[in-house]
């Protein structure tokens, strides 16, 4: 028997503005074929086949068209959710698929049930056998999503963060266990009645101990945090014949172990993951034991390169990449008209607003297009730091003015649409400055007008200043309402504008705001 391992196609993604619909289609009809070629008798997708929970329409399109095409080649396809994937979206086409040979495990069952219904639901939705081109039981399959915590734990009151973790854990590896149970029920029963052993294969999408630090920190894998558990332990997965793991883009080994593995993603997430070789893996069985994994690398259909230089550099570096680009486009085979795309990351300088026209100018006429100009992480860093030891002034000695401008100077406001955002953002304090110096100036003035209403009649000076200074409070009163509604106001103007530009609260801790 052969399976095909693959995971994080993120179909739908758009980077740095550019879709990548054009090679997902490729790769898609490169797994087809691949399909054909050896003799396939099931895919297994483990994760995050759509780049966000509400993929664009083509990316949908791309995704029930590649099903229907694999339905002629007798090869079975298991789709498992990611944490990118919406459950609901998924769910929609659960019933239909599964006439076209596509089983899609969307959530795992949840943990609440009583047990008849939690052995009944397990057999028929995340424990089942799958079958050769004759109709034969060739395996067993544990399907394993994408683990919510609310699908296998109960949270209680009391418990320490390490407690949560802990709990988190077992919970998360009694599911794997007792799902291998049931899927070790029904290959016993199989080998006692047709004396034939069959593997078992469990899937999983999430971290796992023994992955390099890197890899889970690639700038397209977003972090999973199941709960309060940051990585799952190798040694507490059942002991399945192969384990299909997907989330890490890297293909890789878990823990040195031959049968736990991520396959990676078929296409380049991100410049950090420009070197990669990119492949599935297919994984070969023989007398129901694992024979052999063997990487089969996808073909490159959009060249990326990540371009680290100096300002003074850029030209010379730019040649170099020219040069390796088209060696590159010889041995691949790759079509002239395919242009790569660039990142250029600078070691020095403290401002590229005119360095990305610039950038631009230079390769012209080279088959680059340039998606990001920006400092490397240490130009960042040092920036920071110089930052924070220039301006050691406190809240109190600052204007408003001030302590905007200090916020928006340790921002990295690299790209053209970053300068665009700073403008819009400085545009918006200035309009609501104006309007909270009017509000002051309009309470003020109220503020004056009773005042002088009161003292106008000398008849009543007694009484008025017997109750001057409640009035004179019930004034001022009147004033700080006028300005907090204001502030309100102004508020949510600010929040509205700060989430249209994605710079949240989070982001802005990033930088010591």
């Amino acid at each position: 028997m052969r399976i095909i391992h693959t995971s994080d196609w993120h179909l739908g993604q758009y980077f740095y503005g550019k879709s990548r619909a054009n090679e997902h289609q490729q790769f898609l009809t490169w797994l087809l074929a691949q399909v054909s070629l050896h003799n396939i008798d099931a895919i297994i997708v483990a994760g995050d086949i759509f780049d966000t929970s509400t993929p664009p329409s083509y990316a949908r399109e791309m995704y029930f068209d590649f099903i229907a095409r694999l339905q002629g080649s007798n090869c079975q396809l298991i789709i498992l959710a990611g944490n990118h994937d919406s459950v609901a979206m998924l769910s929609e086409s659960q019933a239909v698929l599964a006439s076209l040979s596509t089983r899609v495990i969307t959530q795992v069952i949840p943990a609440s049930l009583s047990e008849d219904e939690l052995e009944e639901k397990a057999l028929s939705q995340q424990v089942f056998p799958l079958h050769d081109a004759d109709g034969k039981i060739t395996a067993i399959i544990c399907a394993i999503p994408f683990v919510r915590p609310r699908d296998v734990i109960r949270s209680r009151a009391g418990q320490s963060a390490s407690d949560k973790q802990q709990s988190l854990q077992q919970a998360i590896s009694d599911h794997y266990q007792y799902l291998y149970q049931q899927a070790r029920k029904q290959a016993d029963a199989f080998e006692k009645a047709e004396g034939i052993v069959v593997p078992i294969i469990a899937t999983g999408h999430l971290t796992a101990l023994g992955v390099s630090i890197n890899d889970s920190k690639s700038d397209s894998v977003r972090d999973i945090y199941i709960g309060s558990l940051e990585a799952f332990p190798a040694s507490a997965f059942p002991p399945a014949d192969y384990i299909a793991l997907g989330h890490i883009h890297r293909a890789q080994q878990v823990a040195k172990s031959e049968h736990i593995r991520y396959c990676g993603s078929p296409i380049a997430l991100s410049f950090d993951e420009a070197k990669q070789d990119k492949r599935v893996l297919m994984v070969e069985f023989t007398s129901g034991k694992l024979n052999q994994v063997e990487d089969v690398i996808v073909p490159c259909f959009q060249p990326l390169y990540m371009v680290k230089t100096s300002i003074d550099e850029v030209e010379s570096s730019l040649q170099e990449t020219l040069v390796a680009f088209e060696k590159r486009q010889a041995a691949e085979n790759i079509p002239a008209s395919v242009k790569a795309w660039l990142d250029i990351e600078i070691d020095n300088g403290d401002h590229l607003s005119d360095l990305s026209q610039r950038v631009t100018e230079l390769a012209v006429d080279m088959p680059f297009e340039v998606l990001l100009v920006r400092r490397s992480k240490k130009a960042r860093q040092r920036r920071q730091a110089q930052l924070s030891q220039q301006d050691n002034s406190t809240l109190s000695e600052l204007s408003l003015t001030e302590v905007f401008d200090s916020r928006l100077s340790q921002l990295e406001w690299q790209t053209d649409e970053e300068v665009a955002r700073k403008t819009r953002l400085t545009q918006l304090f200035t309009e609501l400055s104006v309007e909270m110096k009017q509000a002051a100036s309009l309470a003020n003035q109220k503020s004056d007008a009773d005042k002088a209403l009161k003292t106008s009649s000398s008849a009543q000076k007694e009484s008025t200043s017997q109750s001057a200074l409640p009035e004179e409070e019930s004034t001022d009163a009147e004033k700080e309402s006028v300005i907090t509604e204001k502030e309100g106001v102004i508020t949510e103007k600010v929040s509205a504008i700060v989430e249209k530009d994605s710079i949240t609260p989070e982001s802005l801790e990033q930088h010591n705001l």
